[in-house]
């Protein structure tokens, strides 16, 4: 069970705010439970607005800057407003459904560093505002996404970092206004190979996979042989060898460029 306290009193004397995932464990599509708790302070309160969403800290490029930004992808309003009497306590469940391009948090028992995603909450006291801090949640990939990864360790790739990027990966099914990219070091025997550079986009019947060799700086190069982008069903993805299926790529192209 996640706990975490969130959010100081609003004002002297006034109501504090605590949540508890029920599971903090989820995967793409699916549901974090939860419950907000209201304490009430030493007066009554009018409580004009609660809030659940989910953040993610996000990479943004602007001309030769980099720097990080939080960007909220998801956000429930849990009922309407309400008095809260001095020291009552007011607990609202709720369920936040996870979009299907959630960003994958952990794979083969390891948190993959450079993700920060988790569920926020938001007070409006007499329109005051006040917004926790982040209570994190652990997305595992899906089925289908577990097997392009496993893939990727079949072959000899190591896990190099994630990231989050600010922007949107043309010819792909993406809604959210940022993306994952997943880097792996290559094994010995692709040598001249930099890294290889994994993005998932799903939707609630399957998900573009794109990857693309030793990434230049800039956009997706869809006309270069080092990218490709295919489609793999969240249903129907067991009859094909994604071992097999990278490295024949991996070594089509490595061979035109003399890599290995």
């Amino acid at each position: 069970m996640g706990f975490k306290k969130l959010l100081a009193s609003l004002g002297s004397g006034g109501a504090s705010v605590e949540t508890v995932l029920t599971e903090e464990n989820v995967v793409p599509g699916g549901v974090v439970q939860g419950e907000v708790r209201i304490q009430g302070g030493s007066v009554d309160q009018r409580i004009e607005g609660l809030s659940v969403g989910l953040q993610a800290r996000v990479e943004v490029e602007s001309g030769d800057q980099e720097y990080k930004q939080d960007i909220e992808f998801a956000k429930v309003r849990l009922g309407g407003a309400f008095d809260l009497r001095e020291g009552a306590v007011h607990a609202v469940p709720f369920g936040l459904e996870m979009p299907w391009e959630t960003p994958v948090t952990s794979f083969a028992g390891r948190h993959l560093t450079g993700m920060n995603i988790g569920v926020t909450t938001e007070l409006a006291i007499a329109r005051a505002v006040d917004s926790s801090d982040l209570d994190p949640v652990v997305v595992h990939p899906l089925p289908a996404q577990q097997a392009i990864l496993d893939a990727f360790g079949q072959l000899g790739f190591r896990f190099k970092s994630a990231d989050l990027e600010r922007g949107s990966i043309r010819g792909t099914r993406q809604r959210l206004p940022f993306y994952q990219e997943i880097e792996f070091y290559p094994p010995e025997q692709y040598r001249g190979l930099n890294q290889v550079e994994l993005s998932f986009v799903a939707d609630d019947r399957e998900m573009d996979v794109v990857l693309e060799m030793d990434k230049k700086s800039g956009l997706f190069s869809e006309g270069s042989d080092s990218f490709r982008a295919f489609q793999v069903g969240l249903h129907d993805y067991h009859g094909t060898d994604w071992a097999a299926y990278l490295n024949q790529w991996l070594s089509e192209v490595g061979s035109r460029r003399s890599w290995f």
